[in-house]
């Protein structure tokens, strides 16, 4: 053992030396750093494992279930309805306390299942570490449990592995590593052990391998630098489990509403029993009781049913869609949505990389088509390209100076091997060449396998004529330098424009694309070998093509009807600032001109980088902190954010978001685990679908609460009159209790089946604070239980005036309070528009089928002997039931005239101000 392996590290240090950076110094500096000069011993190992751990990430914080449960009990709704049920309870009403209470257990069960789910993210990311490793230490080269790896052992990398910590690489050799789960690169990475800049970012870490990548080709070693927490994904790990989960804004304004409410009755009760003591007479007890019932009847005990049903509805309609939604009041929220920040490959974009354009003898060709599917067709201008020589000699040198195949599998094409060289695969089919049949042609003698020091490939084929040629792909700027003459169409060799080529490599890179160069040379029969000197020079140059991860044609659309529903879409990858804006305008996005990468986001302090959050719609070269900073400032500019992704680097962003949407189908468990919502079919399409869906629940839970409020507040105030001036009550406590949890819940159930309103996805989102009550349904409320204070009053006198039976006084009172409500939700169904229609009268089937459950319990309230000893109803006449239903038309017409009065106000003031801006 060398001295410098005996060096002790530094005590307390974290695992890596995270002050170090370890891709801008040599391997011998690295290594030096480290302490080790060679292979590990027995004993060094033991001793590093004792001091820094193994190299696994920690288990995840998680509260206990009473600190779970107790969480869930903290809502302000909650504490609401354990009041109802407790109040019922001193009534001796007991079945109605046994409902409220499972209301309470309904809803807490739910929230605490689902925040269960979600401390499943971290564990997701610790299972992405590798199991084993193959390690060189003194006794060898072997493999260990991965979790058994220290800082400074010698890890041997194959294709397939996944790389088990944070490696500084010695040797490459045409190493290619997948990193898109932590860096949203769409390409394998070309790995090299020469020194990087220090400022370079993650992506740009050529000579660094990082623990939770795959190696897609090539082999390569490298020593451990970090292990566990300080790796990379670790770091990540951490800023999971450090990121807070907001609060919906609906259960704010729900919380919010309850608080309000509970005040007000508070406030209220207390009130009324001063007056009451004051002005009424009644005997203190009665008086008591009568203000408890007016409690019961202020608080809308079937509002959280309502709100659950709604929530369930829409959650059942996404799954339709193949979203699953993985909290329920995330649906709400989407409908809140301002802003969408998406990840672009596998996201945006197909996560498939196509050609897209090619050059020959200085030519443009445009080659269309979707992903790894040959069909398309190859263009110049508008004309379709057939019968050309050189473009069938440009199509043979991509499929046989390749690697790669294209099998397909359940419909699906995939590729084996590097994704680049399968679009090459796919080129070659689109201009007509068959890369099995024809290929078989064509045997492969030798090559020479691509390497980042060369920076090309070629192989060595032979026709069964003995006809050889050597082809040869690779960097442009490369092969022109190898490159004497060009390919000319008719087949013919001429002088080659170097400034020409230079310039159209320069073209399709400004447009994003990924540019290779194709060539050619003639080979003797007798040649069965290859070398690198044998094609350093002489080439014939057959072209340029240019590939790119294509954008989805559904989310070009998807990204309209954003536009259109007043959302903006903001893109935030950690791919190239040239490829991220040629996608983003591919895309439509509206600002493509300016792209902010990485490295201009950490030098903003937080009020610039507000602005330029709320400016820019493209950022590049990211990492996971900026990815989660932008979607704090943008929630900082009051912004209701929804985050999209599919890599590990996306999951702290994710579940900062106010809806946190992941790919099912190519994206991370991590990704998965840490989102709201998850999409079986990776559509972004799906997201614009998923806003419909969450405005059209909030705006049905709005008509749910526009149309319970009145209700109770109508009985509310009229047992407040009753008590003040001293009259007998119109309706009993039990009566309430009745229509409240029967009647009122069974009508409000109907509107969250609701269908979508025509013009929901061309209004601009609402303000994330914007109540429930805010504006014209405040209105709404109040002019309502007015009208139902009137009828329930009006029926009262009747009945006594007609009938002197308090029971039958009351019994009508109800009735007449119920043919309000069923006439009303025709009403609240269309807020802004005319009801009495043939489309409002007849209503949507489930709402028909509810005015008849309630009519027919309504009979069984007034005429069985069972409900009359129960409620204290009584039978009542035809002409008083006559009575009930005339009181519900005459609301509904009354609420009609006001629409109407109140759309001509609109207009007219529209109309106005118009005409005074002219």
């Amino acid at each position: 053992m060398s001295s410098s392996e005996s060096t002790p590290l530094k005590a307390g240090e974290p695992a890596g030396f995270d002050d170090v950076h370890w891709h801008a110094i040599e391997i011998d500096k690295a290594r030096s750093e480290l302490s080790v000069a060679g292979p590990l011993s027995a004993q060094k190992v033991a001793e590093r494992l004792n001091e820094y751990g193994h190299n696994r990430l920690p288990e995840a914080r998680r509260r206990g279930p009473l600190a779970r449960l107790g969480n869930q009990l903290k809502n302000f709704l909650i504490y609401v309805l354990i009041t109802a049920a407790v109040i019922t309870a001193l009534l001796g009403h007991w079945v109605d306390t046994t409902v409220i209470m499972a209301v309470v257990v309904v809803q807490t069960l739910v929230g605490f299942i689902q925040e269960g789910k979600a401390e499943q993210a971290l564990s997701a990311i610790r299972h992405m570490l590798a199991p084993k490793a193959v390690v060189v230490r003194e006794g060898g080269q072997q493999k260990i449990d991965a979790a058994d790896l220290v800082p400074g052992d010698t890890v041997v990398l194959e294709p397939g592995d996944r790389v088990p910590a944070d490696l500084r690489l010695e040797r490459c050799h045409n190493l290619k590593i997948e990193e898109a789960v932590l860096t949203g690169e769409s390409e394998p990475v070309n790995k090299t052990t020469d020194v990087q800049p220090a400022d370079a970012v993650l992506g740009d870490q050529l000579n660094m391998a990082f623990s939770g990548t795959m190696v897609a080709t090539g082999t390569g070693r490298g020593v451990v630098v970090r292990t566990g927490e300080s790796t990379e994904i670790g770091r990540i790990s951490g800023l999971l489990q450090d990121t807070t989960t907001l609060k919906t804004p609906l259960l704010e304004q729900i919380d919010r509403f309850a608080r309000y409410l509970s005040m007000v009755i508070i406030v209220a009760g207390i009130a009324i029993f001063g007056g009451g003591l004051a002005l009424s007479g009644l005997p203190v007890r009665d008086l008591f009781m009568a203000v408890v019932g007016l409690t019961v009847a202020a608080i809308p005990e079937g509002l959280p049913a309502i709100l659950t049903i709604t929530l369930a509805i829409g959650v059942r309609r996404m799954a339709t869609r193949h979203a699953v939604v993985r909290r329920m009041p995330v649906i709400e929220t989407l409908g809140a949505v301002s802003v969408i920040c998406s990840d672009k490959t596998g996201t945006l974009t197909r996560n498939e990389m196509m050609v897209t354009a090619a050059v020959v003898a200085g030519k443009r060709l445009d080659i269309e088509g979707e992903g790894y599917e040959p069909e398309g067709d190859i263009r110049h201008g508008n004309d379709v390209v057939s019968d050309n020589p050189l473009l069938d000699e440009l199509a043979r040198a991509a499929a046989l100076c390749n690697d790669a195949h294209l099998e397909r599998h359940e419909g699906t094409i995939r590729v084996a091997g590097d994704p680049m060289e399968g679009a090459l695969k796919v080129f070659a089919q689109k201009a007509g060449f068959d890369p099995e049949t024809d290929g078989r042609q064509w045997p492969r003698a030798d090559e020479v396998p691509f390497d980042a020091e060369y920076r090309f490939m070629a192989t060595l084929n032979h026709d069964h004529h003995r006809h050889g040629v050597v082809y040869v792909k690779g960097a442009p700027e490369r092969i022109l330098e190898m490159c004497a003459s060009m390919v000319t169409d008719n087949g013919e060799t001429a002088s080659l424009g170097r400034e020409e080529w230079s310039s159209a490599v320069s073209e399709l890179a400004s447009e994003g694309l990924r540019v290779l160069a194709l060539a050619r040379r003639p080979a003797e029969a007798s040649q069965n070998t290859l070398a690198v000197e044998d094609v350093e020079d002489g080439l014939e140059l057959l072209g340029l093509v240019g590939l790119l991860d294509p954008p989805r044609q559904e989310a070009i659309r998807a990204i309209q009807d954003c536009h259109d529903a007043g959302i903006r879409v903001k893109m935030i990858t950690g791919d190239h600032a040239m490829t991220a804006s040629a996608i983003g305008a591919r895309l439509g996005l509206k600002n493509t001109s300016r792209v902010i990468t990485g490295r201009e986001l950490d030098r903003l302090d937080e009020n610039e980088l507000k602005q330029v959050a709320s400016e820019v719609d493209i950022f590049a070269r990211t990492s996971p902190e900026h990815k989660l900073r932008l979607v704090e400032a943008l929630q900082a500019l009051h912004g209701v954010v929804a985050m999209t992704g599919d890599g590990v680097n996306d999951a702290p962003a994710l579940k900062r978001a106010d809806v946190g949407i992941a790919m099912g189908v190519k994206g991370s468990e991590a990704a998965r685990e840490a989102a709201s919502v998850v999409l079986l079919d990776d559509n972004f399409a799906s997201i614009a679908a998923a806003v419909r869906e969450g405005r059209t629940v909030y705006t049905n839970l709005k008509k749910g609460i526009a149309f319970m409020l009145p209700i109770n507040g109508g009985e509310s105030v009229s047992l407040i009159t009753a008590l003040l001036l001293g009259l007998a009550l119109p309706i009993s406590a039990l009566q309430i209790l009745w229509v409240n949890m029967v009647s009122s819940v069974i009508l409000a159930m109907t509107l969250a089946f609701e269908p979508t309103e025509p013009d929901v996805m061309k209004r601009p989102p609402r303000p994330r604070d914007e109540s429930l009550l805010a504006g014209f349904v405040v209105w709404r409320v109040a002019f309502v239980s007015l009208l139902f204070l009137i009828g329930i009053f009006a029926a009262w006198y009747w009945a006594m005036y007609r009938f002197d039976d308090e029971s039958v006084a009351r019994t009508l009172a109800v009735n007449t309070l119920v043919a309000m409500e069923v006439f009303y939700l025709f009403a609240v169904r269309y807020l802004d528009s005319a009801s009495i229609t043939l489309k409002g009268v007849l209503g949507t089937p489930i709402v028909l089928m509810a005015v008849g459950a309630v009519i027919l319990l309504q009979l069984l309230f007034t005429y069985l002997p069972l409900f009359h000893q129960t409620f204290a109803s009584a039978p009542l006449t035809p002409g008083a039931l006559a009575f009930a239903a005339s009181a519900g038309v005459i609301v509904l017409v009354v609420l009609e005239l006001e629409t109407w009065l109140r759309r001509r106000w609109d207009k007219g003031a529209g109309g106005a101000l118009s005409s005074g801006s002219g």
